[in-house]
């Protein structure tokens, strides 16, 4: 069995929550437990194929805890496990990051808008 190097421990983290969406998908998590459905509302560019692909790998890295209600019709929900909740303050200060950058972008005339601001 062969050793995984990493060079800087910032490639473990981007192992677990690189891409374009993993990131996006546990912010929304990380202020509420959310079905599938909620999720993909508020990630309109997200197909429904790729929403699931990546909950799918956060559940696998223990990012994400996925409860199966046993009703008609079937509920599922996300939540962020313990685990994955020890990420929240590196996702905030992703959002607070992005949010000074369109600040600044806004202040030098482009037209650029942000929907939502982080709360916590």
């Amino acid at each position: 069995m062969s050793t995984k190097t990493y060079h800087i421990g910032v490639e473990a983290t981007m192992e677990i929550i690189g891409g374009k969406w993993k990131s996006i998908i546990l912010c929304h998590l990380r202020h509420q437990t959310m079905r599938t459905g909620e999720l993909a509302r508020a990630i309109p560019q997200i197909s429904q194929k790729m929403l699931t692909q990546q909950l799918r790998e956060l559940e696998a890295a223990n990012i994400v805890e996925r409860h199966v209600y046993k009703q008609v019709p079937p509920k599922v929900d996300y939540t962020l496990t313990d685990y994955g909740q020890s990420l929240s303050g590196i996702l905030h200060e992703l959002c607070v990051w992005g949010e000074q950058n369109i600040d600044r972008r806004q202040a030098q005339g482009e037209a650029i808008t942000l929907l939502s601001r982080d709360d916590v």
